[in-house]
C-alpha cells in the first residue's frame, strides 16, 4: 500500500499601508535558492558533553503540544460536533508551525511574542534564536528522508516587485528554512496566479496542480509553505482483498467504501481512560500511522483527551500480537482558515493594524489579511501488488484481534526518527469528496 500526504500552506494578504523605500539587496529578482551554507552545526541526534538537548529536541516538544492543541480546535470549532455534516479535517501541525515561525523572523515586540506563545514556545524559556535553529535542523533531517520514505518540505515568498525586503529576513528565509523567493506584479493577477499554482505543482510533483484561484491585486507579501510525504507502509494490503463495505458516519448515515484487508502482527492496545483501540502501523523508513478508533459514541472524549501524555501512553501499552485490520481506502482533503484558529490561540495582532512586522520590510505597518491551509491524504494501492505476497506474516496460531475502522476515526502520522507529528486527521466519511 502506497500513502501520499501533500499539504499546501498559504499565508495571503501581507500589505503595506505605506509606500516602498529605498533599499538595494544584491538579490537577483527572481531566485529559486535552498540552503546551500548551513550557518548551525548541530547534527542528528547531537548532544552536547552536559547531555543538553539539541535545538531540533526542543523543538519536537512544542510542535507536539501545538499540533494536539490545534486538533482540538479544529475538531470542536464553533460548535459543530453535534453537526453530522461537518467535514472531514486533515492538517499538517509541522507545516503550520514552520510556516508562522518563518513569519516570526520578521515579526518584532507583541507580534512576535503572540507569534511564539501560539506555537507553545515560551519566550522567556527558550530564545527565539533556538526555535529556528531547531527547524533549521528539523526540515533537513525530514528533506533528507530514507529509504521507503520521501518527505519533501520547503517555503517561499512571493514579493511584490518595488518593495526590498531586509537582508536579514532574507537571509533568514534561505539559510535556515530553505526558502525561495521571487519578485512579483501582483497587479498582474492572471500571470501571478500561474506562477504560484506552477510553483507548487512542481513541488508537489504534480498532485497538486491549481492551489490558488485568483489574486487579490492589493497583495504585496505572499507566503507558500508546502509539505510533500510519500510512504510504503511496510506491510502492505494485497488488493484482491479490497471489497465494498458499509461505513457508519453517525447513526443515521451509512456509506459504502473500499474497505481494504490484511492479517498480520501489528502493534495495537486498549486505552480504557481514552475509551478508543489504538493500531500502530509502520511504513518503511522510520515513520508509522497510528490509528484510533473511538468506542461508539466516543469520538468527541477521544478527540479533545488527545495529548503527549496519550502518545507516551499507547507507546507503552501497544503489544504487537495477530491482528486483522480493516481500513479504508480513501482520499480525504480539508481546508482550514487559520485566521480564526490562531486568533483563538492568541496569534492576534498579527492579523491587525497592530502588527510589527518591520523586520520583513522596515516598516512596522504590515498585517495578515488571511492564512488559509489547504491539505489531503491519499490512502490507496497503487504499486503494491508485487510486494504484497512477499510481506505476509507467520502469525501466532490463537484468535486474532479484529479491527474494523468502519466509523469516524483518527490518525495522525509520526516520524519516529524526529518524533515529529507530521499529519493529523480525524475521517467522519471516508467517500467525501
Amino acid at each position: 500500500m502506497e500513502t501520499i500526504l501533500f499539504l499546501f500552506f498559504i499565508i495571503v494578504g501581507i500589505f503595506a499601508n505605506s509606500g516602498p523605500y529605498p533599499y538595494n539587496s544584491g538579490y537577483p529578482e527572481n531566485c529559486d535558492n535552498n540552503v546551500q551554507n548551513d550557518p548551525f552545526t548541530n547534527n542528528e541526534n547531537q548532544f552536547n558533553q552536559r547531555g543538553v538537548p539539541t535545538p531540533y529536541e526542543v523543538l519536537v516538544n512544542s510542535n507536539s503540544d501545538f499540533a494536539f492543541k490545534f486538533f482540538k480546535k479544529v475538531t470542536t470549532n464553533g460548535g459543530q460536533r453535534n453537526n453530522f455534516r461537518r467535514k472531514n479535517i486533515v492538517f499538517s501541525p509541522m507545516c503550520i508551525s514552520s510556516a508562522f515561525a518563518m513569519l516570526a523572523l520578521g515579526a518584532r515586540s507583541d507580534t512576535l511574542d503572540q507569534i511564539l506563545r501560539g506555537l507553545d514556545f515560551r519566550p522567556s524559556e527558550i530564545q527565539e534564536r533556538m526555535i529556528h535553529e531547531g527547524f533549521h535542523d528539523l526540515i533537513y533531517m525530514l528533506n533528507s528522508g530514507g529509504s521507503g520514505l520521501q518527505v519533501e518540505m520547503g517555503n517561499c515568498l512571493f514579493v511584490e516587485n518595488h518593495l526590498h525586503p531586509q537582508e536579514q529576513f532574507l537571509r533568514g528565509l534561505r539559510t535556515i528554512y530553505g526558502g525561495d523567493i521571487y519578485m512579483e506584479n501582483f497587479k498582474n493577477t492572471a500571470e501571478t496566479q500561474q506562477h504560484i499554482n506552477n510553483y507548487v505543482e512542481r513541488k508537489t510533483h504534480g498532485k497538486i496542480a491549481k492551489l490558488v484561484d485568483g489574486v487579490d491585486p492589493i497583495t504585496e507579501i505572499l507566503l507558500v509553505s508546502y509539505i510533500y510525504i510519500k510512504a510504503k507502509w511496510k506491510k502492505p494490503f494485497d488488493p484482491k482483498y479490497t471489497e465494498m463495505r458499509d461505513f457508519y458516519v453517525d447513526p443515521y448515515t451509512t456509506v459504502k467504501v473500499p474497505m481494504m484487508f490484511q492479517i498480520g502482527m501489528f502493534e495495537v492496545g486498549r486505552d480504557n481512560e481514552r475509551s478508543c483501540t489504538v493500531l500502530k502501523m509502520p511504513y518503511e523508513g522510520h515513520a508509522a500511522s497510528y490509528f484510533i478508533l473511538p468506542d461508539k459514541g466516543q469520538l468527541e472524549k477521544v478527540a479533545s483527551s488527545l495529548s503527549c501524555e496519550a502518545l507516551k501512553t499507547w507507546k507503552r501499552i501497544l503489544k504487537k500480537s495477530s491482528v486483522n485490520v480493516y481500513l479504508p481506502k480513501c482520499l480525504a482533503s480539508g481546508e482550514l482558515n487559520l485566521k480564526d484558529i490562531m486568533y483563538t490561540m492568541g496569534v492576534v495582532d498579527v492579523f491587525t493594524d497592530k502588527a510589527d512586522l518591520s523586520g520583513i520590510t522596515g516598516q512596522p505597518q504590515h498585517r495578515l489579511s488571511g492564512a488559509l491551509h489547504k491539505a489531503m491524504m491519499v490512502i490507496d494501492e497503487r504499486g503494491t501488488e508485487a510486494a504484497g505476497a512477499s510481506s505476509m506474516d507467520l502469525v501466532p496460531m490463537s484468535i486474532p484481534t479484529v479491527i474494523k475502522f468502519d466509523s469516524p476515526f483518527i490518525t495522525m502520522m509520526v516520524d519516529e526518527k524526529t518524533q515529529s507529528i507530521l499529519f493529523m486527521a480525524e475521517i467522519l466519511n471516508p467517500a467525501e469528496k
